[in-house]
């Protein structure tokens, strides 16, 4: 790329960042209510961000963050320090909660004995719905004078009374909170969101949910945020502050050596901890085979990992539990859906088929999932997220496979 079309695509990003700007901070303006927030700040640029575009656009705007571990990271002392000096830098207040208790109870014992059982667990949406949008919205409910919460999230929300008739949604979706992709397929965390509740929803905005992340950090040096040039964070938090999930893992869970099989029982290696497998992994099985093997089952109670050859590796279908429903509500009969069951994975199309026990729960907290194709991975402990378009319709935890 030359320098006359460097400048120039950088001359159209400044003029996209402007407009979509502009129309971010018009629908901060259309919000009826106190215009009073609390946002989200872990000491990176979209949280940062996310706080300067509510004082631009003239609401009131108070800063928390939660303390969950000691020392390294975006989750610790590292982000704190960033998060007062925005705060300071933006002239607001800045609150920090102790929420190392529990951090420590909802997400690293429930990650360490998921890890113990054999699945790959997901902390990170289950720590956005048991610790840090719930500890938010429990800090504005002890304040009286705010009225939203908000944080850097790439997502957006449709509120219920916003129309989405031409979505084509299962059921009508009346009075119900909808949650949709962020406008930045790159960015996008909704797959991370999709267990927050309908008050959460509610309450909460997500500014950053039409801009891309190159808008947000031309945006973020417009402000002169100290945070701007700040590098992206690991997408776990754990990874971050430990320095590798395998090292957070082993602070935990000592070795314990077992069997690598095929199918049939045929003893093809050896491991030192079922903890350190996930599905669909292939390096560092440590196998020398006539064909690539990769792991198809993880098997805690017999202390094995199960390999096989991709060929053999596809999943028609699976169980999914604990199912949230967010922008449409339980169905009664099976529905076509989109279902994306890794964050990095692209959503593909299956039939969703709701399971109706006689319960006193009224709706379906459990379905099957019928791929059109075989997919590879599908790792229980996993979320699947349920997609129409860019619409959440809800997800839940892949249980068997």
């Amino acid at each position: 790329m030359n320098v006359e079309t460097r400048e120039t695509k950088k001359v159209l990003n400044h003029l996209t960042s402007e407009k979509t700007v502009a129309k971010t901070l018009k629908k901060l303006h259309s919000f009826s209510g106190k215009h009073s927030v609390v946002v989200g700040l872990s000491g990176g640029v979209d949280s940062s961000l996310t706080a300067a575009l509510f004082c631009e656009a003239g609401w009131d705007v108070s800063g928390l963050t939660l303390w969950l571990m000691k020392g390294k990271g975006s989750c610790c002392s590292d982000g704190l320090i960033d998060a007062a000096g925005v705060c300071d830098q933006l002239g607001i207040k800045h609150h920090v909660v102790d929420s190392k208790e529990i951090f420590q109870k909802e997400i690293i014992n429930n990650v360490i004995q998921g890890y113990e059982a054999g699945i790959t667990p997901l902390p990170c949406s289950r720590c956005n719905k048991s610790v840090k949008f719930s500890e938010m919205l429990k800090w504005v409910k002890n304040n009286k004078n705010i009225d939203k919460i908000a944080t850097g999230h790439y997502a957006r929300i449709r509120y219920s009374n916003e129309s989405f008739k031409e979505a084509n949604l299962p059921g009508d979706g009346v009075h119900r909170h909808k949650l949709l992709r962020g406008k930045d397929p790159r960015k996008d965390q909704s797959y991370f969101l999709y267990d927050l509740s309908q008050e959460i929803l509610g309450k909460t905005i997500f500014p950053l949910g039409e801009l891309t992340k190159e808008i947000t950090r031309i945006e973020a040096f417009k402000h002169s945020l100290k945070t701007a040039e700040k590098a992206e964070s690991q997408d776990l938090c754990l990874a971050e502050h430990y320095g590798s999930m395998n090292a957070f893992i082993d602070t935990y869970l000592p070795p314990k050596k077992g069997d690598i099989v095929l199918r049939d029982g045929q003893i093809v290696g050896s491991h030192d901890g079922i903890q350190h497998f996930t599905i669909g992994q292939r390096k560092g099985l440590g196998i020398s085979w006539k064909v690539p093997l990769h792991v198809v089952e993880i098997n805690a109670p017999l202390n094995r990992i199960v390999v096989a050859p991709r060929d053999d590796s596809g999943n028609s279908n699976c169980l999914v539990k604990e199912i949230n429903w967010v922008s449409i509500e339980a169905p009664k009969q099976p529905i076509d859906v989109e279902v994306q069951i890794r964050y990095r994975s692209k959503a593909v199309k299956a039939k969703l088929v709701p399971i109706h026990k006689i319960l006193k729960e009224s709706s379906c907290s459990q379905c099957l999932i019928y791929f059109d194709e075989d997919q590879f991975s599908v790792t229980p402990g996993q979320a699947a997220v349920f997609y129409k378009g860019d619409f959440v319709l809800g997800g839940g935890i892949i249980s068997k496979i």
